[in-house]
């Protein structure tokens, strides 16, 4: 099982250690963050997040068999009106960690908190298109893949697709009954 925390400062050493390339980065960040990543980037990244009233919420994952931090996930663009978020910033860090479900079980818990907790309608998020381990992740947990973005990042020479996919307030609900 895990738990989410608050990302804070203190961990900030962690996830820096965990973006290991250029690459990795341009996958968990987009274009907001540049390699290497840097105290300051996570500095600027925090601002304004994690109140009652910021559109974002960032947070570390901790494994609740070990109390250690092996992950990070945030949900954005909270939109209160609308009643959706996007999740991004998904990350399984420890290595030691992956292809253990651990990232179904954060995805899992992040939306706990945007339909259970935010009251939301709609959660979206985009996933690389050859990212299939994510994106198996995601449809488990009931998310629908609503187009592909052809074309949508460049990486040096090259350009990645993106998948949109989106889970309603109502199709989590039928999962977790399940």
């Amino acid at each position: 099982m895990v738990e989410l925390k608050y990302f804070e400062r203190t961990d900030f050493k962690q996830l820096i250690n965990w973006i290991d390339s250029a690459q990795f980065l341009l996958q968990w960040g987009g274009p907001a963050f540049s390699y290497p990543l840097t105290e300051d980037q996570l500095e600027k990244y925090i601002e304004n997040v994690n109140n009652d009233d910021s559109d974002t919420l960032v947070y570390k994952v901790i494994s609740t068999e070990t109390g250690e931090v092996i992950g990070h996930i945030s949900l954005g663009k909270i939109d209160r009106i609308n009643k959706s978020a996007r999740i991004g910033k998904v990350l399984v860090g420890d290595k030691n960690a992956r292809g253990k479900g651990i990232g179904k079980r954060l995805v899992e818990a992040i939306l706990k908190v945007a339909f259970d907790e935010l009251q939301l309608h709609r959660v979206s998020l985009g996933v690389f298109d050859f990212n299939i381990s994510a994106i198996t992740c995601y449809e488990k947990v009931g998310f629908v893949k609503e187009g592909l973005l052809r074309d949508f990042r460049k990486n040096n020479d090259e350009y990645w697709n993106m998948w949109e996919m989106s889970i309603l307030e109502n199709e989590w609900l039928e999962k977790r009954r399940l």
